[in-house]
């Protein structure tokens, strides 16, 4: 009987330990957001270039759920940094999920800002061109005399995985997954014309997408190189007499190139 026991317990380990070698943890490692890791980013556009600085600060609850809290020692400059800054992440087996608020601003002048609950911004198991995420809604404010109804659609697709990516300094990273993110809006207007009774509805800008962030992400490091192109076209209605105070089109392209990590895993 004490040979069976022993026979049973070796049996079990060697069981258990080839479970473990064939069915490693889901958790993704592209991603480490212990308390304390922080991440500084070369930001670059055709006019600026500046050092954005993001760090995990804290662990928050939110609905019984434990987020990991992001701050930055200064007011980010690009897309990626400002969409953690203030916000807050979660991993969730092979995703990172993200709850917090996006603030974009159209031309540089008119603000849109919207909430988001866990949405999804990467998983490493997604196949090539599958959405992650996609959330829609509707915002009304005020720009100058100007009512707006602001549609916006914000997307997530993974991309392809590539064996290494070379920065633009030379740093090779290996294991690398991307992410496309992107912002569609469609934006609405009126306008008190004499003579008639109601005001006439026109469609400011039509539906695009105003945003398209490439994010590159190194297993065991995290976000490593953000490309992220701008661009819109407003409808002209300079034959109706109709003069918004915002310039007509607006094209531009911005880089975050990761240059200083320290991450605990």
């Amino acid at each position: 009987m004490k040979i069976k026991c022993i026979a049973f317990t070796i049996l079990m380990s060697l069981i258990l330990s080839c479970s473990d070698e064939t069915n490693p943890s889901s958790d993704t490692s592209y991603f480490p957001i212990k308390t304390g890791n922080y991440w500084t980013y070369n930001y670059s556009s055709p006019t600026l270039n500046e050092i954005d600085s993001i760090y995990v600060s804290n662990d928050t609850l939110i609905e019984t759920m434990t987020y990991n809290k992001f701050r930055s020692l200064n007011l980010p400059f690009g897309f990626y940094s400002n969409s953690l800054n203030k916000n807050s992440l979660r991993i969730s087996s092979s995703k990172i999920l993200l709850t917090g608020a996006v603030n974009y601003s159209l031309g540089n002048a008119i603000p849109i800002n919207f909430d988001i609950s866990n949405f999804v911004i990467f998983d490493e198991l997604a196949a090539t061109n599958k959405q992650l995420d996609f959330i829609s809604g509707t915002i009304s404010q005020q720009y100058e005399s100007y009512p707006l109804t602001i549609e916006y659609k914000l997307t997530s697709t993974a991309l392809e995985s590539l064996p290494t990516f070379t920065a633009n300094s030379g740093t090779i990273y290996s294991d690398i997954k991307k992410v496309k993110t992107t912002l569609n809006l469609k934006i609405t207007s009126s306008i008190v014309i004499a003579g008639l009774p109601n005001p006439v509805t026109f469609t400011l800008l039509n539906s695009q997408d105003v945003l398209t962030a490439i994010h590159y992400y190194s297993k065991n490091i995290g976000m490593v190189h953000t490309q992220t192109s701008l661009n819109y076209q407003l409808q002209d209605f300079s034959q109706f007499n109709i003069s918004i105070p915002l310039p007509q089109s607006g094209s531009e392209v911005q880089q975050e190139n990761l240059s200083i990590y320290l991450v605990n895993n």
